[in-house]
């Protein structure tokens, strides 16, 4: 009997995998990934070795949604670049008060950052 019995393999591998490439671009540490994700840098090192999955019916996969889709809809607002990503999510916004790096570290700034960068998405 698996310890994770509503867990879809494939779809938590997939989670696993989209969550972390979108940290990388996003240019977040394990802390702030960890933070981001409700979990410590310990599981977040886990992730990384495919040792545990994210589960996408869990609030750690909720958020591992919400991180992603953060990605998607920051990437083509800034032309697909890593670097610029990287400093949006580095420098202050006025909209946001506050630096989204920061922001996402917690659950309502996760969401207010989406909502934004959706209406971001939305305008252009």
């Amino acid at each position: 009997m698996s310890a994770h019995p509503r867990m879809h393999p494939q779809a938590s591998a997939v989670l696993t995998k989209a969550t972390l490439s979108a940290a990388e671009r996003l240019g977040l540490s394990p802390a702030d990934l960890g933070a981001a994700l409700g979990v410590s840098e310990a599981t977040v090192s886990r992730l990384k070795t495919s040792a545990r999955p994210i589960d996408p019916q869990t609030k750690e996969g909720e958020l591992a949604l919400m991180l992603v889709r953060v990605f998607r809809s920051l990437d083509p607002l800034v032309g697909g670049d890593p670097a610029q990503c990287q400093r949006w999510m580095g420098s202050y916004n006025k909209a946001l008060l506050g630096v989204p790096r920061e922001l996402i570290r917690k659950a309502d700034g996760l969401v207010r950052t989406l909502a934004y960068l959706d209406g971001m998405r939305a305008a252009a």
